[in-house]
């Protein structure tokens, strides 16, 4: 099992290296492999198409990412609004993240109005633990959990997905003061 994870991680970093290169639509399951020193069929058994790949790849990286944000705050709602805000800074100086919304933003698209991939899925349990921790300790006014949790992660989402229009005339970190102050309120 540890080789395979090791495995996986190097055609993960393979496929990270390629994607910030070049970008999601020309890179290649032949690239990638090239690049981890592995053979196409080694890499077509784990990963059948870049797709595949490339979801798995930003599903590790963007977990790996969050997972750095240090916990601050003497409240639940204070922490979470930290680490809310902590993460969009995070996730829009991410090399990966900015070269697909430079080259392929289309491919965030079935994320927005079909479904919830697997990355928003994980940062929504992280916020309907907290949203729990905040009504127990009164920081959070009472509301449904999965609904509060739901709309902070829209919230967060569209200023991540949204960067660029954003900051065309406005300054970020005036923006993420603004949304710190936006997400304490309506939570409060």
């Amino acid at each position: 099992m540890t080789s395979q994870r090791h495995s996986d991680d190097a055609l993960l970093d393979a496929a990270r290296d390629c994607v910030v290169e070049v970008g999601v639509r020309r890179t290649t399951l032949t690239d990638i492999a090239k690049r981890a020193g592995v053979s196409r069929m080694t890499l077509y058994r784990r990963f059948p198409d870049v797709g595949t790949l490339v979801r798995a790849l930003m599903t590790r990286e963007f977990t790996q990412l969050l997972g750095r944000i240090e916990v601050t705050g003497a409240t639940a709602r204070e922490r979470l609004v930290d680490q809310a805000v902590t993460g969009i800074r995070l996730l829009a100086a991410d090399p990966l993240m900015r070269r697909v919304l430079d080259l392929d933003a289309e491919l965030m698209l079935p994320y927005l109005v079909q479904r919830l991939g697997s990355t928003q899925k994980l940062v929504e349990q992280f916020l309907t633990a907290r949203i729990a921790e905040g009504h127990a300790d009164g920081s959070i006014r009472a509301g449904s959990t999965a609904a509060q949790a739901r709309l902070v992660l829209l919230t967060a989402q569209s200023l991540v997905l949204s960067i660029r229009p954003a900051t065309t005339d406005l300054d970020f970190a005036e923006l993420l003061a603004e949304l710190a102050a936006y997400l304490d309120a309506a939570l409060s």
